[in-house]
């Protein structure tokens, strides 16, 4: 006799070999394999700068003091403001495409158009803000230099308040030559050279008194003031670099052999190199996943707008990259949390 095989009621509900595994389509799986994929590479990133991080951590950057511009409020400080905008514009960006997809299940084409267009401009916004801010972060403020061992000075008043070089450096003016390849040992090339030379920031600070040197350390401004070190208790506050005494800032000055304006891979006037490293590869490679999002965005709008889903009667593929873009936004929450608030 020939065994007769009957299935169950939960054989049945295994995915039998049909197009839709698991009751979810083939292109709403590989976009969930995508970001999960994705958000392991994300998550590499961002434990590698927190391990840096947490190496570094007395003499990491403070957020506060970096990013503290806001477009057309010149010499204002406000720390934070357009980060935190950029932030909300891309989240509410996330809320319009959870509009468009539900505009889709009920077949509303106008609606799904209009709330992908408002997705589209709030990702553009997000991609020019951070290029705003990037070059805001690239070009610098307020000048810092460096010393034999790599330390990074920065200066201050009597008042605790970051000084620019152009506030103080002279102006005497010094014979400098750029280094090309054709003049260069090796053929080697120099950066572009700095505004102020190493000479006039000493002779500036010579002639200024009231200025002081702050370094990269943080320094704890309830612990005692400490003579050995040179820290100017007078100066400093909670979560702030630590401020040295002027004989102590002449001394440490001596020792510059560069002086450093805005940030690159090389030198970082705010000061740990490797922040600015992480911070350009880090924001760079979620920005290239936010403005590779608009152009699929877009293409997705034209189609909407030429009924090519309406033919369909289905406006899966909105749903399908409003997937991604809502992973983009969760990732800028991550990467947000640990560039900017901790």
């Amino acid at each position: 006799m020939e065994a007769t095989v009957t299935k169950t009621n939960s054989e049945e509900k295994v995915w039998g070999g049909g197009n839709e595994p698991m009751g979810a389509s083939y292109g709403k799986l590989m976009m969930w394999f995508f970001i999960v994929s994705d958000a392991l590479t994300f998550s590499g990133f961002l434990a590698a700068y927190g391990f840096s991080r947490f190496k570094f951590i007395e003499i990491w950057p403070i957020a506060d003091e970096v990013f503290t511009h806001f477009p057309f409020l010149h010499g204002v400080h406000a720390p934070m403001y357009y980060v935190a905008l950029m932030t909300f514009i891309l989240i509410f960006s996330s809320v319009t495409m959870v509009l468009a997809v539900d505009a889709g299940h009920q077949m509303k084409q106008k609606k799904v158009a209009f709330y992908m267009f408002l997705t589209i401009i709030g990702g553009l916004i997000f991609v020019g803000s951070q290029a705003w801010e990037w070059k805001n972060f690239i070009k610098g403020e307020y000048g810092a230099v460096e010393t034999h061992g790599g330390s990074l000075l920065q200066f201050v008043n009597d008042k605790g308040e970051r000084v620019k070089l152009a506030d103080f450096a002279s102006t005497a003016p010094v014979a400098r030559e750029q280094l090309e390849r054709s003049k260069g040992t090796w053929f080697m090339n120099e950066t572009t050279l700095p505004t102020y030379t190493v000479e006039q920031v000493q002779a500036g600070f010579k002639a200024n008194p009231n200025l002081r040197i702050r370094t990269e350390v943080i320094h704890n401004s309830a612990a005692p003031a400490s003579a050995a070190t040179g820290v100017d208790m007078t100066l400093t506050k909670h979560k702030h670099k630590s401020v040295l005494t002027r004989e102590a800032s002449e001394a440490m000055l001596g020792n510059a052999v560069y002086v450093v304006e805005g940030a690159n891979l090389i030198r970082n006037e705010y000061g740990s190199k490797l922040f600015a490293d992480f911070f350009f590869f880090i924001t760079g490679f979620h920005g290239f996943h936010v403005f590779t999002g608009v152009l699929i965005n877009i293409i997705i709008f034209f189609n909407v707008i030429l009924g090519t889903y309406e033919k369909r009667r289905s406006y899966e593929m909105v749903e399908k990259v409003g997937l991604y873009w809502h992973f983009v936004d969760l990732v800028w929450v991550f990467v947000f949390t640990f560039f900017y608030l901790v």
